[in-house]
Formats: structure tokens, sequence, C-alpha cells
């Protein structure tokens, strides 16, 4: 239990990090001497220490004979910053504990044969489901070169995203309003669809007091509708990427070229291909996405099956209405055995209000034993 003691005291360190290391993974470290703790570390941004070089710099001289805990696999090659094994090495540590290995191809079990050639005792395994779920998405990056999809939305008890009028503030309560934005600073990007921006203006920003990071705002607009002075486009708060269809004018993305937080990326086609956003996404190190777009986009993940986890926001009222939108818009599954089935991962009241997370059945497992 002494291990996995100290190893929980790692894995907190790192999930204060969450959403300020991608496309790095979040670690923390502890360095453990004669049952008393010298070191701590977390890695706080690329390019920065990693967690176990901050720990191991703490603990200075008292480092030789210690044991390390780490949330994740030291790295073994050169990067942004010089390999940890050889610090845990040349710093006379007597035992290394891991949580799990790193699928990364330039780690992925080297690490951990460098710190047995140098005759450390090595345990790996120790809370690794935990270890696992804290980094899903740099693991889900790593192994696919996609972002991990999040799918957002807030309904009434009876599945309404608004009225029958397109009335949707607010649904849900000050509690959920807030836990999205926490949400939101955890992933890399957030998605909409132009009729988000044209209908509710949003900032689509994290908004805390302390937020250091927004998320990259992605729109999906086929005929680059979005007006020239939307929020998204003018607040200069975060960048703003907006995906276009191949019909668009040059003229017409030259309007948006004084503001430089404003990309305009052209697809090959006329519709927008959530593939294809996808794939330019994980090119541009994108590594989660938060999509809270309207009935359509949702619509659309969902009938290409490209999602990792729904995260539903369910407020005790009804709308009703055979016109009143849906979470889930478009054509819909036709056959029960074609369904994506899942499963509930977390349940949780705020305020009034549910919070419900499940994850598709063939994801939950995808990450373990890296």
């Amino acid at each position: 239990m002494i291990d996995e003691t100290y190893m929980e005291l790692a894995l907190q360190l790192a999930e204060k990090t969450l959403g300020q290391t991608s496309p790095n993974p979040v670690v923390g470290a502890v360095v453990v001497k004669d049952g008393k703790v010298v070191g701590l570390g977390a890695h706080l941004q690329p390019g920065d220490a990693h967690a176990e070089v901050i720990a191991l710099e703490m603990a200075s001289e008292k480092a030789k004979d210690a044991t390390l805990y780490v949330t994740l696999e030291p790295c073994s090659h050169y990067g942004k910053t010089p390999p940890c094994v050889e610090k845990i090495i040349t710093n006379g540590l007597k035992r290394v504990v891991i949580a799990t290995l790193d699928p990364h191809e330039k780690v992925n079990g080297q690490g951990v044969k460098r710190l047995i050639e140098a005759g450390i005792d090595v345990k790996v395994g120790v809370l690794e489901e935990k270890a696992v779920l804290l980094n899903q998405f740099f693991f889900h990056y790593i192994k696919t070169n996609l972002p991990y999809i999040t799918l957002k939305a807030a309904m009434s008890l009876d599945g309404k995203i608004a009225t029958k009028t397109g009335e949707s503030k607010w649904i849900t309560n000050q509690e959920a309003r807030e836990d999205v934005h926490h949400l939101r600073k955890t992933h890399d990007a957030i998605l909409v669809g132009i009729n988000t921006v044209l209908e509710d203006n949003p900032s689509l920003t994290a908004r805390f007091p302390d937020t250091g990071k927004h998320p990259i705002r992605i729109i999906l607009d086929t005929h680059l509708r979005t007006p020239i002075d939307s929020t998204v486009v003018t607040d200069n708060q975060v960048e703003t990427w907006i995906f276009v269809g191949k019909e668009v004018r040059r003229e017409q993305m030259e309007n948006f070229a004084d503001f430089q937080q404003v990309t305009i990326i052209q697809l090959p086609s006329e519709k927008i291909d959530i593939k294809e956003i996808l794939h330019q996404l994980g090119e541009r190190e994108i590594t989660s996405l938060f999509v809270e777009g309207g009935a359509e986009i949702h619509g659309s993940f969902l009938k290409e099956g490209l999602f990792q986890q729904v995260m539903m926001y369910i407020a005790p009222k009804l709308i009703g209405g055979r016109n009143a939108p849906t979470v889930f818009g478009g054509e819909g599954i036709e056959k029960m055995a074609d369904v994506f089935n899942l499963q509930f991962t977390e349940i949780e009241q705020l305020g009034k209000d549910l919070k419900i997370i499940a994850v598709k059945k063939e994801d939950t497992n995808v990450y373990g034993n890296c």
C-alpha cells in the first residue's frame, strides 16, 4: 500500500496540470527516501522540464538511494529536453515505480529497459488504470494521430436542446455551465457549427478568472457565413480556425486577413467532411476536441461514429414538441443492430441538474496495457 499512497500523490500533481501540457502528457513525480517525501514535480507545459527532473532537483543529494514514483514511463530519447532516464541514473536512485508505460514509439518500454540495465529496481503498473485515464487524450492521439472527441450537450429531461422557437438560454443551471467552462480548459480545441455562431454569437472560451489557456475555436462553415464582427473573430482571446468548402471565393477569405487570430482553412470538397477535419486537426497536434455543436453537428459525428465519449448535462425540465430540436439531428441510425453501445463512467449531480458521461464500449479498454 505504500507504493499506492505515493503514486496517488504523483497522480494528484499530474492532474493539476490538465489542459496545459498538450501535445505532451500530464506527468507527476515524487521522490521518497527513508519514508519521507524529499522531492515533488509536475510537467507544466511543452518545452519545460519534465516532472522527474523537477522532483530530482528538489531532492538534490537526497535522491541517492531513494525511490522515484512517476505516473508515466520516463523518456529515454532526446526531444525538447534531455532523456529523463539518464537524470535518474546519474542521481543514483535505487528504485523507480511507474504507473504506466508510455505508448509513444520513442519510449514504449525503452525507458524501463534502460533503467533495468543500469541496475535500478523497476516496478510498473501501480495505479495504472488511474494513470491511463488521466492521459486518455494523449494515449488516443499517439495511437491514432487523431484527437480524442467528446460530444457535449445540455438538454431537458425529454432530450430537447431548445424550444421550437430556438430558445435555449438557459436549460441547465449555473453549476453545470461552470463545469463546462472547466472542461473546455482541459481540451485543446472546441468545435461548433456556423448556426451556433449565427444564433448565439458565443465566445467559446473557458471563462475563469485564472484561466491562462483557452481552447482553440473550430468553426465548421461551408460557405463562410461567419460575421466579420462576431465575437470569435474580433475578441482576440484565442485562435479561431474556420473550415470552409472549396466553393468559397478568395475575396471572401481575404475579408478576415486583418484578424491575426483567425485562420481560414479551405477544404478540397464542396461540403465539410468530418473525417478530413479530424485528420487536419491531428496534423496540427490537436489531441482533444470538445464538440459543442448543435443537433446537426452532433448528428454528423454520430453518423460517422467519430467520438470517444459523450457528456450530457440534463436539467429536470420538460420542453416537448416534435419541432423542438434534440441532441442528435440528421437521419439517425436505422437499425438497432447498428447503434453505438455506450458504457456509463460517471454520474454526478450539479445542483438540480445531472451530468452523465458515457464512452463507447470499444474504447473502454483500448488504452490498457500500453
